[in-house]
């Protein structure tokens, strides 16, 4: 299945199109990216988590949707989706698209979980697609100096770290938080 066929409204082909446009850059924050959260959450619902598959497709498809490695992204790519979607998601996609600045869901946010791990997946990756990743993080982040970059990441690496869970769902932690937390180790010990 296409990355395009994998969009949930049929009626709003125009504005698929105009995201994937968004998401065709280079950095980590790309199009494989979309790809890989959306396989997660088809994971995670395959694993019995219980959310509501169309509208966090549709958080899925503008968390990152607009990506500078600005401190605003999410806030810009939350009121596209404000303006852009029918009334029945708008709201609830902004709402979960805001999450993804800090990665908190409730505990009770079915829907905030499912969206929040499925992004923060890619820290389970297999080791070359880890380092790929990495690789893409840093191009997001161009703009900074190496050694500004270096101590930032190593700062969100170790928040990240010191968490008691790293995923929020039972599902995601079964799937995900081993190799996750081993590929945050070795990350931070090649930043120190």
């Amino acid at each position: 299945m296409s990355l395009a066929d994998r969009w949930p409204l049929p009626d709003q082909h125009d504005l698929r199109d105009e995201l994937l446009a968004a998401w065709d850059r280079p950095g980590y924050h790309d199009l494989l990216h979309l790809t890989e959260v959306l396989e997660r959450l088809d994971r995670l619902a395959v694993a019995g988590a219980d959310f509501d598959a169309t509208t966090v497709g549709l958080a899925a498809w503008f968390h990152d949707a607009v990506y500078d490695g600005a401190p605003d992204d999410e806030e810009r790519s939350a009121q596209w989706a404000e303006r852009e979607l029918p009334p029945a998601y708008a709201d609830e996609v902004a709402r979960l698209v805001r999450m993804t600045v800090h990665h908190s869901p409730a505990d009770d946010d079915a829907a905030g979980c499912a969206l929040s791990d499925a992004d923060l997946a890619i820290l389970a990756a297999p080791r070359e697609r880890y380092d790929t990743y990495a690789t893409g993080v840093r191009a997001d982040f161009a703009h900074v100096s190496d050694a500004d970059f270096r101590a930032g990441r190593r700062a969100v690496l170790q928040e990240l770290a010191a968490k008691t869970h790293l995923f929020h769902a039972t599902t995601s932690r079964e799937l995900w938080e081993s190799a996750a937390r081993a590929n945050l180790e070795r990350e931070i010990n090649e930043l120190a």
